[in-house]
């Protein structure tokens, strides 16, 4: 008797804790869906401690709660505490850790599932992926597509999309678009993370003509693809195309959006047209960080220092705290219009009074403000300040070199040398920049050295090239290339006459017969003869673009002294404005003048 009344005991005990924790369960999850900081997540961490409600379920919810919090640290102790954890414990903490900015551990969890006989959805393979995305780790990722093939999950939507940004982040445009095209069930986020894959990799073409085929289908672009095809647009230079994505970021009521507003603002500086961009950004009734930083650039790439700065002292009014691109705008815009000393002064003061510490970037921005104004002892002194590794050498060091070239500083230009021989790739440019400085000095058994040199590791230049839009159409040219040239002998004839109207005015060709010239004014030994991109250009967009238009030209180098003052000459001559974007701004030639003020 007394044996059955305590097993009857025992038994209403445990239904009265399964239906107390059956009934408090629901209630505290919910309330952890709920929670928004971090005291309340704790609390209800807390009760259900106290209710003996620890179990997956409940760990996962408290593992996501605490991940929305930004607390790590509270989410892997939960996890580590957890005695069963299921695909969805995993896969919570990969995603925050990578959200944390860690994504090498969300990789090293993942390791550990297999280990731990814990098999991955498609989500968490997708979540793996994300990271190796972030790391820009194309060996680790192309492992995990592998897995997923051999699992069969290479046509599923999440998985796909993700392999789709992964390829794109490691610039393996190649494998994107397989992956791409091999989707059988395309939403989207897919089409959206193609488009901006193409962005990404200066495919702006290709990004165009796949967002073609997307208005073909009853979809709707979003906001994310429309950011991505104006920065497209921005970086060819398509104007007309540009225009139209704006009309449909009107019509699809996109204008609010800031990073939109940004990459507009970005968009029509690129194309030559700063007014357009100055009328989107005062549109915004309270612009954030994006649209300041993207306006604040914009105005230093064509020497509207006054504005860059006048913003930037705007924006700190306003409580908006820069970031380092909006300090290296700053910079620019100083470099751009000579004003050394308050460039030198924010860089200094970066870190103390925004707690930005300053990068390359920023060193070599003020290395080539210094380079510019002429004070080569201290943009040398400023180079071995930063102590600069690895890649950051190369860039720091190229930027000292084109600085030397027109002061002939051939010491620098031997220690450069030093210093870069150990780099195989991307050093076209200092090794252009090291014979155009022997060539100007006179130099020409050393500057044939480096050509010899160049020849001899397979490094080659890229070839100076031009082009213009006209009617949706765009035409590009290349130095010396005046067998290729539309409507050839229209525009020679034109550059003739152009010559001769000048020299009436006393031009002189500044460039003849003094340096031999590689990359930065295409002038090699062997085209001494040949004619600048932008010339070509410039004929063609004076017999095709209607009296009364600006005519843009964008150029992949930098534009030579003699074509700057040819362009302002000829910008009388015909009383007409030009625009070119070279390599790094804008020149605005209006009456016999450039807004940069011979300054670049």
């Amino acid at each position: 008797m007394r044996r059955g009344l305590k097993l009857n005991c025992l038994f209403a005990e445990k239904a009265l804790k399964f239906s107390t924790f059956s009934y408090y369960t629901p209630i505290l999850i919910r309330r952890l869906r709920e929670s928004q900081d971090l005291s309340s997540v704790i609390s209800n961490h807390s009760k259900i401690l106290k209710r003996a409600a620890f179990n997956v379920l409940t760990g996962n919810h408290l593992i996501n709660a605490y991940l929305r919090c930004g607390n790590l640290g509270h989410a892997q102790k939960v996890f580590d505490e957890m005695s069963e954890r299921n695909v969805v414990s995993w896969t919570s903490l990969m995603a925050g850790y990578i959200n944390g900015g860690r994504p090498e551990l969300a990789l090293s969890h993942f390791r550990d599932m297999f280990a731990r006989s814990v098999w991955p959805n498609s989500f968490t393979f997708a979540t793996a992926i994300n990271a190796c995305a972030h790391l820009a780790d194309l060996r680790r990722g192309q492992e995990i597509h592998a897995r997923v093939e051999a699992l069969g999950l290479q046509l599923d939507l999440v998985v796909a999309t993700s392999l789709i940004g992964m390829y794109g982040k490691t610039t393996d445009i190649g494998n994107a678009r397989r992956v791409f095209d091999k989707m059988t069930n395309k939403n989207i986020i897919s089409w959206c993370s193609m488009v901006s894959a193409y962005a990404q990799n200066a495919c702006g073409y290709d990004a165009l003509a796949l967002f073609g085929e997307f208005l073909r289908l009853d979809m709707r672009p979003s906001h994310f693809m429309l950011s991505s095809l104006v920065n497209a647009c921005a970086s060819i230079g398509r104007l007309s195309s540009g225009r139209s994505i704006h009309a449909l970021v009107v019509r699809h009521d996109h204008e609010g959006n800031e990073v939109i507003a940004g990459a507009l603002i970005d968009m029509y500086s690129k194309c030559g047209c700063i007014d357009y961009s100055d009328k989107v950004f005062h549109r915004i009734q309270q612009p954030s960080l994006v649209p300041y930083t993207s306006m604040i650039v914009a105005a230093a790439k064509y020497g509207q220092a006054k504005v860059s700065l006048n913003l930037f002292d705007e924006m700190l009014d306003r409580g908006i705290r820069p970031n380092s691109v909006t300090l290296l705008g700053v910079l620019h815009a100083c470099t751009h219009s000579g004003l050394v000393s308050t460039g030198l002064t924010y860089l200094k003061s970066m870190h103390k009074d925004h707690g930005i510490a300053p990068n390359v970037k920023h060193y070599t921005c003020a290395v080539d403000m210094l380079g510019r104004a002429g004070r080569l002892d201290e943009a040398y002194e400023l180079s071995k300040e930063f102590q600069a590794e690895g890649e950051d050498v190369l860039l720091l060091w190229s930027t000292l070199l084109s600085a030397s070239r027109t002061r002939k500083r051939l010491d620098i230009v031997a220690e450069a040398e030093q210093r870069l021989v150990a780099f195989n790739r991307d050093v076209a440019g200092a090794y252009v920049a090291m014979s155009n400085t022997y060539a100007s000095a006179g130099e020409w058994s050393n500057a044939v050295k480096v050509r010899t040199e160049m020849s001899r590791r397979g490094i080659r230049k890229d070839p100076g090239c031009s082009w213009i839009e006209i009617k949706d159409m765009v035409y590009v040219f290349y130095a010396g290339g005046v067998a290729q040239c539309a409507q050839r002998a229209e525009v020679v004839k034109l550059l003739r006459e152009l010559e001769v109207r000048m020299e009436e005015r006393g031009y002189v060709n500044v460039s003849r017969n003094l340096e031999m010239e590689f990359d930065e004014t295409e002038l090699g030994m062997e085209d001494m003869l040949g004619i600048h991109s932008e010339r070509l250009a410039l004929g063609f967009g004076l017999i095709s673009v209607p009296k009364g238009m600006t005519i843009r030209i964008m150029k992949n180098l930098r534009m030579c002294r003699d074509c700057h003052e040819r362009f302002k000459m000829i910008s009388d001559i015909v009383e007409r404005d030009f625009v070119v974007r070279d390599l790094n701004r804008f020149h605005h030639f209006t009456a016999g003048v450039c807004a940069c003020g011979d300054y670049w």
